[in-house]
């Protein structure tokens, strides 16, 4: 029984990694802050999360990535569609 509860828990770990969607998305976001030379800082008070959450977002070491809601917000900050962070095809 205690096999199958590691299991479990391998599995639900393997899907919150980040995937190569998250990591289109957080590529896409990086090059528009810097480009806009938005520092972390900026997202992170825009967002309303700490600027160490963007920097563990930002770091492929991290799970953590963005939700729809923060991209939704940087849309607004960016004045674009929250679609323009999404690849055109499917990966």
């Amino acid at each position: 029984m205690n096999e199958f509860f590691f299991l479990c828990f391998l599995l639900l770990m393997e899907e919150e990694q980040k995937n190569l969607l998250d990591t289109f998305i957080i590529k896409v976001v990086k090059e528009m802050r810097v480009s806009r030379k938005i520092s972390q800082e900026d997202i992170a008070f825009h967002l309303g999360v700490t600027p160490s959450y963007i920097g563990q977002i930002e770091s492929p070491k991290y799970r953590a990535k963005y939700n729809l809601y923060h991209l939704n917000s940087l849309a607004v900050l960016f004045d674009c569609s929250p679609k323009d962070f999404l690849p055109e095809k499917p990966l």
